[in-house]
């Protein structure tokens, strides 16, 4: 049976004027119409092809070898496209739109805004729709994370503490906002760290490594950068927090302990402007 709303490796079983079919098991042949033949794969009859599994406008099973930009039980940040009564049409990137009904809509929204949904099976209709009530999704297994693990966030929602975050596509999390030391907005997709694991079960997130062996690695990364740009770097205690960010993805915070770390070691001179690497 061919999994809907998901990628599946199906076998093509024969070929048509009009593209070609494959077994779709008790679902029977579905149909990959011949634009989306692929050109530098083999598509003989018993060959196996990658493709993904939705609903035409006649709701009935089609293949594409296009890859949309979430599949069924992920989460994205996903342009609105259209409103009608049925609710809201999203751009996932495949030429039918995917649907947001206004029973799933969270805020009122727009054509042009952007929203980050989650993307299920309907069990009725067996259609793929989204919903921007995320919490019934998240936090349904143990968070399993120790404190300074890199994750994969998907930035959601700005709150007065700072921003929730989706982590590994599985949790929530929030970005304090002193620990926005770069420009976030709803919708990005960044590296994070967790930062804490409280008792209440909430859990705290950095975008930049945590702990003592962050520190250590970025002072690695700052003498590393140093010899590669003769001894000498255009930053210093008085360089801007976004000139240290762009260069190093960290907090000003953070550069200065680094750098007055190796200062103390002997291993650099510190200026306002400019570090020195000492001969080593």
């Amino acid at each position: 049976m061919a999994l809907i709303g998901r990628m599946n490796c199906l076998q093509v079983v024969k070929h048509t004027d009009f593209g070609l079919y494959l077994d779709g098991g008790a679902d029977g042949e579905i149909l990959l119409p011949k634009r989306y033949i692929p050109k530098d794969t083999p598509s003989d009859v018993e060959e196996w092809l990658n493709v993904f599994i939705y609903l035409d406008s006649d709701d009935k099973l089609i293949a594409t070898t296009e890859t949309p930009k979430v599949q069924v039980g992920g989460f994205a940040s996903l342009k609105v496209v259209d409103i009608n009564r049925v609710g809201l049409f999203l751009n996932w990137g495949l030429p039918k739109d995917l649907l947001l009904p206004h029973s799933e809509e969270k805020r009122p929204l727009q054509v042009g805004d952007y929203c980050v949904v989650h993307v299920f099976l309907d069990k009725r209709s067996k259609r793929i729709t989204a919903t921007a009530r995320l919490d019934r999704y998240l936090d349904k297994v143990p968070a399993q994370y120790k404190a300074g693990q890199e994750v994969d966030l998907l930035i959601v929602e700005s709150t007065d503490m700072g921003f929730k975050a989706i982590i590994n596509g599985q949790h929530w999390g929030l970005i304090h906002k002193n620990e926005l030391f770069k420009f976030v907005r709803s919708g990005m997709q960044e590296k994070g760290f967790i930062k804490e694991l409280r008792a209440d079960g909430k859990i705290s997130l950095s975008l930049q490594a945590v702990g003592q062996g962050a520190v250590g690695s970025l002072s690695e990364q700052i003498l590393a950068k140093l010899r590669e740009h003769d001894g000498v770097l255009n930053l210093g205690d008085k360089s801007s927090p976004e000139a240290i960010t762009a260069l190093f993805s960290v907090s000003k915070g953070n550069f200065k302990k680094a750098i007055g770390g190796l200062y103390k070691q002997g291993r650099i001179l510190i200026h306002d402007e400019r570090i020195e690497l000492v001969a080593e």
